[in-house]
């Protein structure tokens, strides 16, 4: 099933945290989502955890992506306690950028569910991105109901 054929669209929340304003593939990615049909709300750099946080309490997002050129990956472990506290340790976390890969078993140690890397197809990044929301939207439907 492609995005398309949902009911409700995917909505994808692409952020930037830290102080990393490199948001030139962040714009990219957005892009590639909306034209696949995915509702995206992209937030411009320097975001704070706890503003992605309530964003995506408010939103209810069903995928997270972090964008990071830099090192701002590094804050993703805090994000990802955040988001537990908050009680959206189910929503799926994904990274994209330049990450080595020491701190890419840092990350997927902390939960996040997928590092994309630069040269990371249009079509690797869509389906991978629907299918955690896919995902998500399912967990959700399934808590609903219980």
């Amino acid at each position: 099933m492609s995005p398309r054929d949902q009911a409700h669209p995917a909505k994808i929340l692409v952020t930037k945290i830290g102080l990393d304003g490199h948001d030139r593939g962040s714009r990219v990615v957005s892009a590639f989502l909306r034209d696949a049909g995915m509702e995206v709300l992209y937030t411009p750099p320097w975001q704070e955890i706890s503003q992605v946080i309530r964003l995506a309490e408010e939103e209810d997002v069903d995928v997270i992506g972090i964008s990071s050129l830099a090192t701002d990956h590094l804050l993703v472990p805090k994000l990802m306690k955040a988001l537990k506290k908050a009680g959206l340790a189910d929503v799926p976390v994904i990274v994209g950028g330049i990450v080595p890969d020491e701190d890419e078993k840092k990350l997927k140690k902390a939960g996040v569910r997928h590092v994309f890397h630069p040269g990371a197809s249009r079509e690797e990044i869509v389906s991978g991105v629907a299918a955690l929301a896919a995902e998500s939207r399912a967990a959700k439907e399934k808590d609903m109901l219980v």
